[in-house]
């Protein structure tokens, strides 16, 4: 690949956007084209489908009752008639096996008539129930691989939507997948369960407090931020690892990258800006409901922010979003990175996932109102929260795990590993107000006098924002900052409700017995207080309002006790403890074997992603870097002894040629290295995970390190690959 023309091929595409009126591609679009539905969302059911019918699927979808498969057949048909209107001639189960993406499989909705002819049709039968092969997916051991059969099953509480292409149109129905035997393979159907078992508790917690009435569900609301790098595709295809591994294996920092805090909300470039209002347009009418864009902080990164919505549809709703973003991006010659740390010495990208619970009627039940110490039922839930995080911080933390992960937690830019819990002043003075005994006030924010006639005076919140923490109270909800971007945000929401749902539980239990069924308002209050400060007292160690990047806070954390799972290899053996086995088990999200086969599903990704890492890193060091270095080192010599020849001093050229040979001959022996621990690997997937960290991500990060530094010394026009200036900021 001639590297110079690609460098213009980019530099040009960069310019041509400059010169568009206004950066766009095509002349604005029309708002009825924006807000054309490719959904088949509630408003186009409850044209379509006869009221009882209607009735029926709205009392699934909203209070959680159990699907009537007989209505499946009426569905079905208004689903096709509305699909082929809007152009589909394919249908596809859209689901999320264990691969932390998605999977599809298309059938045509023409089907033969008997008679010689060709009809649309999708039965209720196709709409419910899907057999895609099994055998090519994880599984973590839960089949063989010759046990080939596998289902998906209609999940009628997110809804299905089209997916357009340049010359086609899919109709993709969300759903779960399953094995033969009834063993979940997907991340969709735990997060239902787990849904489930939330709401189930935080019901009897409602029916305490007498607020249960018209209520028949608690649903848990997500709403995910989205960080993402663009990259001009030009320069993508350039970068093996890129294209491969999807982050950078090599890469010298660039004189200037964020130090300057430039780009953060800084104007949106031309192009970006062209190709992030595609992408909403496209979302808008999937029903994603994007609320934010901007730059984020370090170059070349931007983030999109849906809404909230119920955990189960924000979380499809993600990968929609993801998927958009990627095909979107190419139409503008960008290519969209999700990695959570493409490029070193930057920030990296995560998902800040932001959790509440709400009913059914619509009450944030996260939400503190106005004087929040006498809010009661709020600081119920609040404080079922604290004991959550405090007793399975490791689960959570493993439930953000991944080798792409490891890359980005603990940095300056991303929580650390310690999982924690910000409050802010206001309920931090409450909680510790609560552990003494009566709470008597809620600390007031005010306002602020900005000290201008024309400018308003603003209101300041109680408390400040931390943005260091992993898991902070915001207002009305916990943003658990450590999700990696390129996850699913399904597997931590659905350990979130889990571990809530326990703590939900044994409140209930211990009010209930304390108070009876029927208690007064005094003798519940009474209750409340007294449970609450022992909770407080058993698990306010989680509570950590400062600076969660400094080494104190690491020492402090260990003096509490906190757990400190550093890495992948150390985080997954959580989900084999007999802790975890019985809490999953205890709430039916997970039976033993669904859940030790997950852990065995991570550890295998992580294995196999850090084994192509590594090949990667080896073929570009054999057959680029090495032979450029080389042919550098050529020149240089070529150059030494042409000057010695003329009779002119060369002798600092000979010395700095001197220290580049060995530059060379130190990187061709740390590339020796690693490709000398491919050949070494023990059959456990534990085990093994356990080597690549100590042995191959040890060898990588030195041959990084000295691939970087040829970098800064071998001529530009020899350097085979795009630098971190051309990528981060040619847009």
């Amino acid at each position: 690949m001639d590297l110079t023309k690609t460098r213009e091929r980019a530099v040009a595409a960069a310019q041509a956007w400059t010169k568009r009126p206004n950066g766009a591609a095509t002349t604005p679009p029309r708002a009825d084209a924006i807000f054309a539905c490719d959904v088949f969302s509630l408003r186009t059911m409850r044209q379509r489908l006869p009221k009882e019918i209607y009735a029926q699927l709205l009392s699934t979808i909203r209070q959680g009752h159990s699907l009537d498969v007989r209505i499946a057949d009426v569905v079905a048909a208004a689903m096709k008639d509305w699909a082929i209107e809007n152009g589909a001639s394919h249908y596809t189960h859209w689901f999320q096996p264990l691969t932390g993406l998605t999977a599809e499989k298309h059938d045509s909705l023409v089907v033969s008539d008997g008679d010689g002819g060709m009809i649309y049709a999708l039965s209720g039968a196709d709409l419910c129930q899907g057999e895609p092969d099994a055998s090519s997916f994880p599984s973590g051991g839960v089949r063989a691989t010759f046990e080939a059969r596998g289902y998906t099953a209609w999940d009628a509480t997110s809804p299905a939507f089209l997916v357009r292409g340049e010359n086609n149109v899919t109709l993709c129905i969300p759903t779960a997948f399953v094995s033969w035997t009834g063993a979940a393979l997907d991340k969709k159907t735990p997060l239902l369960r787990s849904m489930d078992a939330l709401s189930a508790q935080a019901m009897r917690i409602l029916k305490l407090f007498g607020t249960a009435h018209e209520v028949s569900r608690v649903h848990t609301t997500v709403g995910c931020e989205q960080e993402y790098f663009l990259v001009d595709r030009n320069l993508y295809f350039a970068r093996p690892d890129l294209v491969t591994c999807d982050r950078t294996l090599f890469g010298a920092k660039p004189p200037k990258g964020q130090q300057l805090e430039d780009h953060y909300f800084g104007s949106i470039p031309q192009r970006v800006l062209s190709f992030m209002s595609e992408a909403e347009q496209e979302l808008c009418r999937m029903g994603v409901p994007v609320k934010t864009r901007h730059n984020e902080v370090a170059p070349g990164q931007f983030e999109f922010a849906p809404m909230a919505e119920h955990a189960n549809v924000a979380c499809d709703h993600q990968m929609v979003l993801m998927e958009t973003l990627k095909r979107v991006g190419s139409r503008y010659g960008l290519q969209v990175i999700l990695h959570e740390k493409p490029f070193a010495g930057i920030n990296g990208s995560g998902k800040h996932n932001n959790w509440s619970m709400a009913t059914d009627t619509g009450v944030n039940l996260l939400d503190p109102h106005g004087e929040t110490h006498t809010n009661m039922q709020f600081l119920v839930f609040l404080c079922a929260v604290m004991r959550a995080v405090d007793l399975h911080a490791d689960l959570l933390r493993a439930s953000i795990a991944s080798a792409a992960n490891d890359h980005r937690l603990g940095a300056n830019e991303a929580p650390p590993a310690i999982i924690s819990i910000f409050l802010g002043d206001m309920l931090t003075d409450i909680v510790e107000q609560l552990e003494e005994g009566t709470p008597k006030r809620t600390l007031k924010g005010g306002e602020i006098d900005l000290g201008a006639t024309t400018l308003p005076q603003i209101p300041r919140h109680s408390g400040d924002r931390n943005r260091t923490s992993p898991f902070a109270f915001t207002g009305n909800k916990f943003e658990f900052r450590a999700v990696g971007s390129s996850a699913t945000a399904a597997w931590p929401n659905t350990v979130i409700n889990t571990i809530v749902a326990e703590s939900l539980d044994d409140l209930a239990t211990e009010l209930e017995q304390t108070v009876g069924s029927d208690p007064t308002p005094a003798k519940l209050q009474s209750a409340v207080q007294k449970v609450l400060k022992k909770l407080i007292k058993e698990h306010k160690r989680v509570i950590f309002n400062g600076d969660n990047y400094t080494p104190e806070w690491h020492a402090e954390a260990e003096r509490r006790g906190l757990p400190h799972l550093k890495d992948t290899v150390e985080s997954i053996p959580v989900f084999r403890t007999k802790k975890a086995l019985a809490l999953f088990k205890k709430y039916k999200v997970l039976d033993k074997v669904e859940l030790e086969s997950r852990a065995t599903a991570f550890m295998e990704k992580y294995v196999k992603q850090i084994q192509i890492e590594s090949e990667t890193m080896a073929s570009i060091g054999r057959q680029m870097i090495q032979p450029a270095a080389l042919a550098h080192q050529q020149r240089s010599a070529e150059a030494v002894n042409a000057a010695s020849a003329a009779g002119i001093d060369s002798d600092r050229q000979r010395v700095a040629l001197k220290s580049f040979v060995g530059l060379v001959d130190r990187f061709t022996e740390a590339l020796d290295a690693l490709v000398d621990t491919h050949d070494h690997a023990s059959d456990d997937v534990f085990q093994h995970a356990a080597e690549m960290k100590n042995k191959i991500i040890p060898r990588m990060t030195a041959l990084r390190k000295l691939g970087d530094e040829l970098e800064l010394l071998v001529a530009a026009d020899l350097w085979p690959l795009p630098s971190y200036r051309e990528l981060l900021f040619l847009k």
